[in-house]
């Protein structure tokens, strides 16, 4: 090797030197954080660690503490990760590598900062192909002979089951429809629903604060039930003689049907002519009480007589030109006969002298 070749390989890596440590200066190295799981099964380092589905950084390392595993991740430094973020392993398919999502990268708040800790309890992991096959184990050991259908329930549930399917699928299918639509229209109401929800523990509060009287409304409610199941015949006789004169009423206004509308358009016209005429029957029901007494006072139980006083001579005297009225005089009291139906009974009392009315 020539001189002038040692001297251009020496700058070379001289060059490369300057280059890497400037790079190691400059660069930003990303936030490193660590993540404990509950186990970490297909992650190791150089894992991918991602935000919505894109790859921000990787998994530096993964050991093993006690019951958990501690795994220290790298995120680049120019992704907004919130410190509140939760950790997820994620498997994509049951032999795909896994790697690690970060769930927080669309919520606000102080960001990720390197040297934090994303506690256990902000950790997910995926559920082990071994554990599922394990708990179909025990669901099936649960209702198989030696369980659930060591004496055929569960087969004969099965049979019921599908007895009661048979030729139902379009029913039944009609009705899981029907019941998503429900849930829907609950989910587009669920404001209305909490409302009457709420009302409704209201009104069972205001039954439980007066329980003492919804007590006593229950027993008397009892009480009428007792009576009418005591007097269910008479109720019974009752309400088949209603329903029989209710069929009779029926057919007479059937049969008589143009004279009711007769009756009733005749009726309307007298309801008419007393509403007409309502001022001068309030006057005549002022008025009668008095004439009743009057007439009562008047009568002459000894002589059978009505007396009264009438002054014929008041209509033959000419009035004055002044208007003054000349003092009458007065009349004599006159028997008025009773009719023949009527007989005095016999007194020695003697006639009064003056009349009960005018």
């Amino acid at each position: 090797m020539t001189r002038w070749t040692r001297l251009a390989a020496i700058g070379a890596a001289l060059a490369l030197a300057v280059t890497a440590g400037l790079w190691w200066i400059f660069a930003d190295g990303g936030t490193t954080v660590t993540a404990y799981f509950a186990r970490a099964v297909g992650v190791h380092p150089g894992s991918d660690v991602r935000v919505l589905g894109v790859r921000v950084g990787r998994v530096d390392s993964v050991t093993p503490r006690g019951e958990h595993v501690e795994v220290v991740l790298t995120v680049d430094g120019d992704v907004p990760v919130p410190a509140a973020t939760e950790a997820v392993v994620v498997a994509p398919s049951v032999v795909a590598d896994r790697y690690v999502q970060l769930t927080g990268g669309a919520t606000g708040g102080d960001p990720l900062r390197d040297g934090m800790v994303i506690p256990l309890e902000r950790t997910a992991v995926p559920i082990e192909l071994d554990e599922l096959y394990a708990s179909l184990n025990d669901l099936l050991a649960a209702v198989g002979p030696e369980g659930a259908n060591s004496g055929g329930a569960f087969s004969e549930l099965l049979d019921t089951g599908a007895e009661n399917l048979d030729g139902n699928g379009r029913a039944f299918n009609e009705s899981v429809r029907n019941f998503a639509e429900l849930a829907r229209t609950l989910s587009g109401s669920e404001d209305d629903l909490f409302a009457s929800v709420a009302a409704l523990q209201t009104f069972t509060t205001m039954l439980a604060e007066n329980d003492r009287q919804v007590l006593g409304v229950n027993r008397q409610m009892a009480e009428i039930s007792r009576t009418l199941a005591a007097d269910r015949e008479e109720l019974a006789q009752a309400l088949t003689g209603l329903g029989v004169a209710l069929g009779d009423i029926q057919g007479f206004v059937r049969d008589n049907r143009e004279a009711l509308r007769s009756n009733v358009d005749k009726l309307a016209e007298v309801t008419q002519a007393l509403s007409d005429r309502r001022a001068s029957l309030a006057e005549a029901l002022d008025v009668a009480p008095l004439g009743a007494t009057n007439v009562l006072a008047s009568f002459d139980p000894a002589s059978g007589s009505l007396y009264g006083r009438v002054n014929l001579l008041e209509y033959l005297v000419s009035y004055p030109p002044d208007g003054a009225t000349p003092a009458a005089p007065a009349a004599p009291a006159v028997p008025l006969p009773l009719p023949s139906s009527v007989t005095p009974e016999p007194t020695s009392a003697p006639a009064p002298t003056s009349a009960g009315g005018r």
